[in-house]
């Protein structure tokens, strides 16, 4: 293989910065793998949760991290058809189309000198170079801005399936989103994008709110600067609750006040993912009749139908991403970027490699 070492963000212990190291790669590809060069990735919750340790003990440490890029395919695998050498990539997380290879194993002389195993999954971008599975990537075209295209490999894609698969709202109903950072920002977006009514942005950030106005919320507040946000909100959509209300935040008591703000016909939608031993508590019965409450996986989205999708929407001015990159670091600052991601005073962050 072409690409012997490389510069990876390893996370060796949880609760602790990432360690910024050379580690060595496989001598080759095998089955459905594909060797890309990183030019961007981006910085998701979901890293925040695995390095703070948010659903227990890690068992694969070390190992690597990241899972929404932009990229340059360097090398293929045996097996490997949808791309081909020297093409523009988004990398996501979401199955797409293609092979699913093995997860490669990356070698390293950890800080005791001793060499270790690092492990990876099918896709990880907080590196320079990758060995990615080949359903983890979707072509996209060299004049599409590649600092947005990682904003496709989760945020926005998400954001989508979100709207289209896990709520389906329709003409006219009302949407309530918890949360308006980089994934609620453009769930907010999406859902104006489809003629809902009204659509609320709730966050705790007086400029993300403003953002959310900005992305199509018909109304949008500072949550800290009500006396009563259920009382606020009803005072919107009417007493009985909103058709659909969209936690972004993971925060157990504010799932709980999406589930009572939901219509007794309407759907409660939970995209942040809460803390492990974190526990909501909620009157079920609702449930048994038409109350629907759900979690999301990505949206259920299909990268290989939604990417392009997307880009054409942007390209024709129907969708925008403007304003939704405020910030890159280098990879050897990303202990900083993954602190300032955590003040939530960011929209989506870079690592430019």
């Amino acid at each position: 293989m072409q690409i012997q070492k490389t510069t990876a963000a390893v996370l060796v212990e949880q609760k602790k910065p990432l360690v910024v190291a050379e580690i060595s790669l496989p001598r080759e590809l095998s089955f459905g793998q594909v060797l890309v060069k990183i030019l961007y990735s981006g910085i998701c919750g979901a890293q925040l949760n695995e390095i703070a340790g948010a659903k227990g003990p890690d068992k694969f440490l070390p190992h690597l991290l990241g899972h929404e890029a932009v990229a340059q395919v360097l090398e293929l695998g045996p097996g490997v058809k949808t791309v081909q050498v020297g093409q523009r990539v988004c990398l996501h997380w979401r199955p797409g189309t293609g092979l699913q290879a093995e997860p490669p194993k990356y070698a390293w002389n950890g800080p005791d000198g001793e060499s270790q195993t690092v492990n990876a999954g099918w896709v990880t971008t907080f590196n320079r170079h990758a060995i990615i599975s080949e359903n983890r990537m979707t072509p996209v075209a060299e004049d599409f801005d590649p600092r947005l295209v990682p904003l496709l490999g989760c945020a926005v894609t998400t954001a989508m399936g979100v709207i289209n698969n896990d709520a389906q709202v329709k003409i006219g109903q009302s949407v309530v989103v918890f949360g308006v950072g980089g994934v609620g920002l453009n769930i907010v977006q999406f859902a104006a994008l489809v003629a809902a009514n009204p659509v609320i942005g709730v966050d705790i950030l007086d400029e993300k709110v403003d953002m959310a106005l900005k992305f199509g919320a018909t109304h949008a507040f500072n949550s800290t600067k009500v006396a009563d946000v259920a009382a606020e909100i009803r005072k919107i959509v009417g007493p009985g609750g909103a058709d659909v209300v969209i936690d972004t935040t993971g925060n157990a008591r504010i799932i709980e006040l999406c589930y009572e703000l939901t219509h007794a016909d309407g759907r409660t939608i939970l995209v942040g993912v809460p803390s492990k031993g974190d526990k909501v508590s909620i009157y079920t019965l609702p449930l048994h009749f038409k109350k629907i409450l759900k979690g999301s996986e990505g949206g259920s989205c299909q990268p290989a139908l939604d990417i392009p999708r997307i880009i054409s929407l942007v390209e024709k001015g129907r969708v925008s991403l403007d304003g939704l990159v405020t910030h890159e670091f280098a990879l050897e600052d990303i202990n900083q970027a993954l602190d300032l991601v955590r003040t939530g005073q960011a929209g989506r962050v870079l690592i430019k490699m």
